[in-house]
């Protein structure tokens, strides 16, 4: 009996150990402010270059010794370099030039204009603009304008009236013999941002007004309209 009752006690006093020691690992691995930290690994200690050669990276501070790569200041050389003998770049010769005023226009002809709107895809009872030309697909994007070239000038007879950045003057003519109008305006590049997505403005942008010679003696003529 006496054996009985020690062994019962025992046993209550291991659970009730147990049941600390659960506690303890419980409160243990509970998070609070004082064991916030990284997870091993995350972060690591610079390398801190030329403190001596206790830290392994010391003296030379891991550029070898000597060369280009070694020297401060001069960085990588250019992707044309060679070493110092004459670049193949600056041995061949060089042809033309580039143009840093020229306009790139997007051109379309009569006959492909004329074939958008006798197939559905333009409607021409109502002023055609170079987005409409755009969003029907007729030309696949817009850099600096629109220009209305004569191909299929002989054919057209359709009555539009259109608006873009320029045209050939025999396309005016086909246009106009047809019973068109062809208005030549003036777009710089927010124009034409404000032109062809129209929903990024809350106030549509005043028209720009030509500043380059050439342009202002385009658009002063009588068959241009220049909005201001």
């Amino acid at each position: 009996m006496f054996r009985s009752a020690f062994s019962t006690a025992t046993v209550g006093i291991n659970a009730s150990v147990r049941s600390f020691a659960t506690q303890a690992n419980q409160a243990k691995s509970s998070i609070h402010l004082a064991s916030l930290a990284d997870n091993a690994g995350a972060v690591s200690q610079r390398i801190r270059l030329g403190r001596g050669p206790g830290s392994g990276k010391g003296k030379t501070a891991g550029r070898g010794h000597k060369g280009q790569k070694a020297r401060s200041g001069n960085g990588q050389p250019v992707p044309w370099f060679e070493g110092g003998q004459t670049p193949l770049v600056k041995r061949l010769p060089k042809r033309g030039f580039f143009n840093q005023h020229g306009k790139e226009y997007q051109e379309v002809n009569l006959d492909r204009l004329q074939h958008w709107i006798v197939s559905g895809r333009i409607d021409a009872s109502k002023p055609i603009t170079m987005k409409d030309l755009l969003d029907s697909r007729c030309i696949h994007k817009i850099e600096d304008g629109v220009k209305i070239l004569s191909v299929g000038a002989e054919q057209f007879n359709i009555p539009i009236t259109i608006e873009v950045s320029r045209a050939s003057q025999k396309a005016i003519e086909a246009i106009e013999k047809a019973g068109g109008t062809v208005s030549l305006r003036y777009f710089n590049a927010i124009g034409l941002r404000a032109l062809i997505h129209p929903e990024k403005f809350t106030k549509t942008p005043k028209a720009a007004a030509p500043i380059r010679k050439e342009d202002i003696k385009y658009y002063s003529q009588e068959r241009a309209q220049v909005t201001v």
